[in-house]
């Protein structure tokens, strides 16, 4: 769709020149000589920018720019002003004005500074879609996903879930393994029966059968009243065992025993109680490579892996990490109270490019941090520091030595800081269409000052607004 743009000045020859840029670009472009005639025509055109004078007889620049704003908040504003009118402009920034523009300027920057408005809102609304797209297409119950190898996952979900199969859902820590065998079990015969969880990883062996079958009252030590196991309590329903790859050999003979004959005897008594309960495991090991090793019995893995489904990490579905951050971005602002926050261009570049050892999980608990620090409407790559941070300590050597261990902490320090000193200059010089000037006094740095930054990471541009022919930094 062509962007629409409102040029307003009351000299006839920027109109003109304006146009004439912005024409050979393929955009519509209208032009009106007053405020009062920009106002009558944005309430009757929806228009993507204004380019807009600030001096103007009757009804100057910034008139216009709070009408605009309180009437039709989605328009981008740039302003154009002369080089005494720096402070107007700054004024008109935090009247809401996307940029502005210091008369006279060539061609190639106002085109610039619009490419840049339309870029910002074409990001906005993929933003918008991505938040309102997180929906059935995305999801199958509260899983999201669009790529390849989650609706792989779905598909084997619908398969599943109406039987009465055992599962084994395999894949790293944070993947979302119990999310799916949530899905299997609400989707299936059995949904308004138990689901009930137990933990393998955080129970001694004593505890762990306690807790699987049940006791009786003085059966062992602290065994002060009857117990009833989770293989009683979850019975029509579904029992899902997570981290299964570290329950003990003795535990394991017990729990074939379960799956064989539906039945399983509480600890202290030999009476056998009968259970109908669908078993869905989950491990992030490779029982495989268990079993060659002796540590996990060859016949339970059989008996478990009926139905195997694999979880995969982040780092292979790839495409769903835009999703999944707007649906946990959701989530985090809804229970701080806040906006519903954006995700800058920026954050969601480093979101995209980072490995995610810690899969879904580390996603989730990054954008809840992220909501915590952001004391405005959008994400920046600032409230991400904490991927910052691992990416350094991913790629340094491990120390085996206290002072190997200072000379890493002081790397990884300075490393970090320099990341985001880096992103820092990077992206308000973007936000300012390469301009120096403009950028320092965003920043609140003196110009001196940032271009010290920029001298130190390198990075060169050219400030239209003090050309010598050489680019930045001198």
């Amino acid at each position: 769709m062509t962007a629409r743009i409102l040029i307003v000045d009351d000299e006839e020859i920027v109109i003109r020149s304006c146009v004439r840029i912005l024409s050979d670009s393929c955009y519509a472009v209208d032009s009106v000589q007053s405020g009062f005639d920009a106002l009558k025509k944005v309430d009757e055109m929806p228009y993507d920018i204004i380019v807009l004078d600030v001096m103007m007889p009757k009804m100057d620049g910034l008139e216009v720019l709070q009408h605009v704003k309180e009437m039709h908040p989605d328009v981008d504003v740039i302003m154009m002003t002369g080089l005494s009118e720096i402070q107007t402009a700054v004024k008109a920034m935090k009247l809401g004005a996307f940029d502005y523009l210091s008369k006279p300027f060539d061609p190639d920057e106002l085109k610039l500074v619009v490419n840049r408005a339309l870029e910002r809102r074409q990001l906005l609304q993929e933003n918008r879609k991505l938040k309102t797209e997180v929906s059935s297409k995305y999801r199958f119950e509260n899983i999201i996903g669009s790529s390849p190898p989650m609706q792989t996952v779905f598909g084997l979900i619908a398969k599943c879930a109406p039987t009465n199969s055992t599962v084994l859902i395999s894949g790293e820590s944070g993947t979302g393994k119990e999310m799916i065998a949530r899905a299997i079990h609400y989707n299936s015969l059995r949904k308004d029966q138990p689901f009930v969880t137990v933990d393998c990883n955080t129970l001694s062996e004593n505890l762990l059968e306690s807790e699987l079958f049940g006791h009786t009252k003085g059966s062992f030590t602290g065994a002060v009243a009857n117990k009833r196991g989770m293989f009683e309590v979850a019975n029509n329903g579904t029992l899902f065992l997570d981290e299964f790859g570290n329950i003990p050999l003795s535990t394991q003979a017990k729990l074939l025993r379960v799956i064989q004959e539906r039945e399983f005897r509480p600890v202290g008594t030999t009476a056998s109680q009968k259970t109908n309960v669908r078993l869905i495991t989950a491990t992030n090991k490779d029982l495989k490579i268990m079993v060659a090793e002796g540590t996990f019995r060859e016949d339970l893995y059989y008996r478990i892996n009926v139905f195997p489904i694999h979880s995969p990490a982040l780092r292979e579905r790839h495409d769903d990490i835009p999703a999944l951050a707007f649906h946990f971005l959701k989530i985090f602002c809804n229970e701080l109270e806040k906006p519903m926050a954006e995700i800058s261009e920026g954050a969601m570049s480093l979101l995209m490019n980072y490995a995610w050892p810690g899969n879904v999980r580390e996603l989730e608990n990054t954008m809840q941090r992220a909501v915590i620090l952001s004391s405005e409407n959008i994400i920046r790559q600032a409230h991400l520091a904490n991927i910052i941070d691992n990416s350094v300590r991913l790629n340094l050597d491990v120390p085996r030595t206290s002072d190997e261990l200072k000379r890493i902490k002081k790397i990884a320090r300075e490393k970090s800081v320099e990341e985001v000193e880096k992103l820092f200059v990077q992206e308000t010089l973007k936000r300012n269409a390469s301009n120096v000037t403009r950028s320092a006094v965003e920043t609140g740095m003196q110009r001196t000052n940032f271009q010290a930054l920029m001298k130190k990471y390198n990075i060169r541009v050219r400030d239209t607004e003090y050309d010598d022919g050489e680019p930045e930094p001198i």
